[in-house]
This record gives C-alpha cells, structure tokens and sequence, in this order.
C-alpha cells in the first residue's frame, strides 16, 4: 500500500548539527558510500566514486542534504541492518506511532551513477515524514540547476551530474532551491523514494527504464544474499556477515577497496591526525583478502588479488602504498571549502601514495599465497608474485614508512611481515624458486632478529627503538616464528602489559604520556592480540580479547579506526576497512570443530 505527499509543510527542516561518530551508519554500493544520521539525514556523500567530490557534505559542516524524518521532532531513534547486508533500517517512535525508514544504495552498481534507495513505512499509527533535499555537488561548490518537474519526476543538475528524483511529486521548491515535502503513509502503508545521481549527457535510464522502485529493491536484496556467505561456522557469525558486508560495500568493481568512506575525521581532537582514507591501501586490500582466505574461496578474495596483481605488476618495486579504487596515483592534499568534523580538518587527498612501505610486499605475498591455497592463482599472479620477491629481495635493507606510515627507520613489523610472506609463498607454490624463498625469509628473520629482538627476548618496535609495539603481534600469529618460539609468548605478556588497558590495546606509547591521552586504542590490535593468543594455542583467552574487541563498536555495529575507551566513543574515519577484516578473520580461524567460540565463554 503506497502513500501520497502533500505540500503542507513549507521551508526546510532546521540545520543539525553533527553526531557522534559511533551514531552514524553505512549504506555502500562499492562505488561510493553514504552515511546516515539517527534524524534521517544523509550526512556524506560523494559522487559519482568514493574520491570525487561531497554532494552531501554535513557531517563536515558542509551544504547538501537529504532528509527523511518524522515530522513529529518528539521522537526516539534506533536502527539496524537487514542481516548480512548494508540496507540499514532507522526506526522512530513518536508520540503517535512508529515510523520506519529503509535506506539502501542499490546494487549491482555503475561508477558513474548512484541511486539511493529510501523507503517509509508506517509500522504504527498513520506517519507523516518530512522529505527535503538539495544536492550540491563538488563539495558544495555545485548547487542545483535547471531544476524542473516532469510527469512525476524532479529533474535537475549539480555541475556536470545529472538528477532524477521520484517518489515527491508533490514537493515545491525552497528560498534556497533546495525540493521540500511532507508524506502521509496510512498505517500499515510505505512509501518509495528514489534519488539518481549520474555522469554524462543524458540521465541513465532515459528511454524506457524507469526508476521502479520495486525492481531496484528486489535486484539489491538479491545481490547482498549472493554478496555475503553464510558464516554459521564462525565464532561470531552475525558480526562477520557483517564484516563481510562493509567489505563488500567499500570494494569497487575495480577491486579496489576503499580504507574507508570518509575524510578528515579526527583520531584525536585538534592534533592534526585526520586524514583522507577515500582511497585503496595494498595492505588493507591484502588483509581484507587474507581474512575472506581464511574463510573460504570467495568472489571478494578474487577481486582483491586481482586489484593487488595489477599494481604491482605496473610498478614493480616501486609500488606505491595506495592508490584511488582506480589505480591512480593518490591527489596530493589540498583544503576543502568546508567547516570540518569538530577537532578534525577539511582536508582531501594523502601524502602517503608517496611512502616506500616495504611490509605491503609482504602482505601482498601473504594474499598471494592465500590465493593459491584456494586456486585462485593465474599467469599475472604468479608474475606479480615473482615481482614482489625481486623487490623485498632488493629492498628489505632500506628503511621505510612502516605500517603506522611515520618515519623511514628500520621497523620490525615490515620485515617480518615479509618473512610470513616468503614462507607462504614457498609452502603453497610448489616450484623452483620456492627452495630461495625461503632461504631469502631465513635470510631477512635472521638480521631482524640480530637487529630488533631486544636481550629480554621481546621483539622490539624498530632496530633503534626498544619499545613494544601491538602491530608485532600479527607476524608472530602467522608464523615468523614458529608457535612455540619464546619471542611470541614474551612479546605478548609485553603487549599485554604495557600496552593494554581495560581489555582494549593500543599501538604503542608515545613517549611518557599514559595510554589514552596520545591517541585511543587501536582496534585492529586488539584483533592482533586475539590472533597471537590462538597461535599459542590459548583459545579461551583469544576469545576474550576477540569479545572484548568486538564490543568497540558503535550501535550500528560499524568499526572506526580507535576506540576512546574512557569517553566509549570512535575515532578515526568510518567505518576503518582493515577492522572488520581482522575481525572477520579470527571469528573464521575461532571458529569449528574444537575451536572456542564466543558463544561459548
């Protein structure tokens, strides 16, 4: 049952303000990615791909907007998503009933063109929603042009994008050009909204193919059940469908996989440390594929492998530590027109496309290796391989950015990340060369270990620096060392000592400031830590970590980069890629015959 809008109301809603990170959620294509606010607003996106230009830009102070909400401001908010998809739900209880709001960007995708799908239903009482929209391109630059009404559908323009816009026939213009309306959905009734966004001449679908709104939501519930598996062998099987489902949502068609959705939001208030993730680090793509390995053969491992096959294969040695979901080089920085998240910046673009980070061949080698396991290896795959080895084998001496992307030095984490990835590659790819792999790997553990192991028998963060560092963790769990070697067990008591507090870990200290003060803790460490305790065979003690970690996360179940672990607040860009995948990746190595499982602590 459909309902009908109304002009009744007049003018936008009032401006909001911007929400904590942990209250925002993701809806992706794999192209692009939105966030919506508990009010209904699409707070951020950008159009037509993950690095062009905000068309939304709230959640930086920005113009664009896109609300859907109750008329009735007297209302509390909640929210979930569909399982195993990004088609997120807010629910509103006003005085009067219960109002729903489906969002979704549908799939399959284009990269020249987004539609965003937005459904109200009256679950309780008869809902009256205020609809109000204004895109504005080019991060504001751009507002609407050429606006005009044409048998039920809003037509207009942002710069060089095209609009289509059904489903508010009824909507009249604002002050500021922006269309405001106000549905009214009998109970029991729902109501379809459709925005396209799209590149060139003329708007897709011109020439017969309608926006419908019930094909488009058939075709994307479709696609998220063949998108992410089933997961019920796992340790956390509802949290690593969705883990799978936000790495779906940020990898291209391309197979580059964005670190995040956003730009510039802050790790730490008025520090600086804020940057642009709208774009494809080789050493998430590599831990996002590691992770789907370790569950099985799936189309998202195939798309990683093939998205780190071609650049390096392109740039050999020189390969680059990130680059657009495009594979081109990353912009250099410049400002935005915009306010900023408060204690972040406006800033766009990443000055490391320019780093040399030796532990990204490592990785590489890793998925490489992954790959093979499961078949999925090919002609361009074993040279990208080979490629890789010639490069560690050149310049595993010189120091480089690391992981954390600071200064050159002789990081530890980098080499023995190569040393897994040597040994992988040499287990799993039976040839002639696997015998000098695995000599270069003993080559590179055995100046590492004369270089960075510390006389109490910890691994050490760089050659010059005797601090412990979480990120060490990782390579121990994979194997540099063999389970059983003491290095693993004392860096870990060391980790767990220095560096952990409350359940939560952080990278490493910065200089005498307590932990919390410099920076949250970090996430993906706390993963680390899970990892290394299973490789040591302390399952219960792994899944209090994987538990405890896991918890960190915001009411839509989103992971940012860092967790305030006083203020249980996110930090960072949203949601941080490599997270979920290290989550995805214990809850499928946790899981099993014999395994402890969260369900069972």
């Amino acid at each position: 049952m459909s309902g009908h809008d109304t002009t009744g109301f007049t003018g936008p809603a009032p401006a909001d303000g911007p929400w904590a990170l942990r209250d925002y959620a993701l809806i992706a294509d794999g192209e692009r990615g939105a966030l919506v606010d508990p009010h209904g607003g699409i707070a951020w996106l950008c159009a037509p791909v993950w690095h062009s230009g905000a068309v939304f830009a709230g959640l930086l102070g920005g113009p664009g907007r896109y609300r859907v909400r109750p008329a009735d401001h007297w209302h509390v908010w909640g929210g979930y998503y569909e399982d195993g998809t990004l088609v997120h739900v807010s629910r509103w209880v006003t005085r009067d009933g219960i109002v729903r709001c489906r969002d979704a960007l549908a799939v399959p995708a284009e990269p020249g063109r987004v539609v965003l799908l937005r459904q109200v239903r009256a679950v309780r009482g008869d809902a009256v929603v205020d609809v109000d929209l204004d895109v504005r391109g080019d991060h504001g630059r751009r507002p609407m042009t050429d606006l005009r009404h044409d048998g039920g559908t809003w037509r207009a323009r942002t710069g060089p994008l095209r609009l289509r816009f059904t489903g508010a026939g009824h909507a009249r213009p604002g002050p500021d050009g922006g269309l405001t309306t106000r549905l009214h959905v009998p109970e029991g009734g729902s109501h379809d909204l459709v925005l396209e966004i799209a590149t060139g001449t003329e708007e897709r679908g011109a020439g017969g193919a309608a926006l419908d709104p019930r094909s488009l939501w058939h075709a994307t519930e479709r696609w998220w059940r063949a998108a992410v598996p089933d997961c019920s062998g796992t340790a956390a099987p509802r949290d690593t469908r969705m883990a799978y489902a936000v790495l779906h949502g940020l990898t291209s068609a391309t197979g580059g996989m964005v670190a995040a959705a956003t730009t510039s939001l802050p790790e730490r208030a008025d520090t600086g440390r804020d940057y642009d993730y709208r774009y494809a680090w080789v050493r998430d793509q590599c831990y996002a594929g590691i992770a789907v390995a370790a569950h099985g053969p799936h189309p998202l491992l195939d798309r990683a492998v093939g998205f780190v096959t071609e650049r390096v294969l392109e740039d050999g040695a020189g390969l680059r530590p990130a680059y657009t979901v495009d594979g081109d080089p990353l912009p250099p920085e410049r400002s935005l027109p915009l306010i900023g998240y408060p204690g972040g910046s406006n800033r766009s673009g990443n000055r490391a496309g320019h780093q040399f980070q030796l532990d990204a061949f490592g990785e590489a080698l890793q998925m490489f290796a992954a790959a093979a396991r499961h078949g999925a290896w090919d002609a361009r795959t074993a040279k990208a391989a080979r490629i890789a080895v010639e490069a560690v084998a050149e310049r595993w001496t010189e120091p480089d950015a690391g992981l954390w992307e600071l200064d050159d030095r002789w990081w530890t984490h980098s080499r023995l990340a190569c040393v897994v990835g040597l040994r992988d590659l040499a287990r799993e790819v039976r040839s002639p060369a696997s015998t000098d792999w695995s000599r270069l790997a003993d080559r590179i553990l055995a100046a590492t270990r004369a270089r960075c192991l510390h006389p109490d028998g910890y691994w050490q963060r760089a050659a010059d620096d005797t601090g412990p560092e979480a990120a060490l963790l990782l390579p121990l769990a994979r194997g540099a060392v063999p389970p059983t070697d003491p290095s693993l067990a004392v860096t870990r008591a060391l980790v767990a000592h220095r560096l952990a507090e409350d359940g939560y870990v952080y990278r490493f200290r910065h200089g005498d400031e307590p932990l919390g003060d410099a920076e949250g803790a970090f996430l993906l460490c706390g993963f680390t830590m899970a990892l290394a305790g299973h490789a040591q065979g302390l399952d219960t003690e792994a899944a209090r970590w994987l538990e405890r970690t896991r918890s960190a996360c915001g009411p839509s179940g989103l992971f940012a980069e860092e967790y305030d672990v006083a203020q249980r607040q996110l930090r960072g860009n949203l949601p941080q890629a490599f997270v979920h995948a290290l989550l995805l990746e214990c809850s499928a190595r946790f899981g099993g015959d014999g395994a402890v499982t969260a369900a069972g602590l």
